[in-house]
């Protein structure tokens, strides 16, 4: 089986995170600035199978579309341009920023490293594609 990708896309980086080969288990992988996504996905997918990149849609609380949309649809629009033999799906990402904080805060993290915005991006990312895992298909 080839593997699940999902990205959690912010104005400056991108959060990363990938399923084991199974499809069992989602894993953070790496958060990138945002011009460096594409090159190192050329990259991954020399050595690595991917069948599908989840990607989160980011929604207000009332459901209407984040101001970030506007980043992120450009982004989805290079990926499915750059990879159209890989198909994308949205899946809504409201709170996972603060549910990577939490998870920050209920592993342990001290308070220096929870400020690391890149780590947030990271579990954001393995956050939406553990949702997908879970029932969003």
């Amino acid at each position: 089986m080839a593997r699940v990708m999902a990205f959690d896309v912010g104005r400056k980086r991108v959060g990363i995170a990938v399923t084991d080969p199974l499809q069992i288990i989602a894993n953070g992988l790496t958060t990138l600035q945002v011009h460096e996504v594409l090159p190192f996905l050329k990259e991954y997918l020399l050595k690595e199978e991917v069948e599908l990149f989840v990607v989160g849609y980011a929604r207000q609380s009332n459901g209407e579309d984040s101001e970030s949309m506007n980043q992120i649809r450009p982004f989805v629009n290079s990926l499915k341009n750059k990879f159209p033999q890989i198909p994308v799906k949205w899946i809504d990402e409201r709170y996972t920023s603060q549910l990577a904080f939490q998870a920050m805060i209920d592993g342990g993290m001290k308070k220096m490293a929870r400020r690391d915005k890149a780590m947030i991006d990271k579990i954001s990312a393995t956050i939406i594609l553990q949702s997908y895992l879970d029932g969003g298909r």
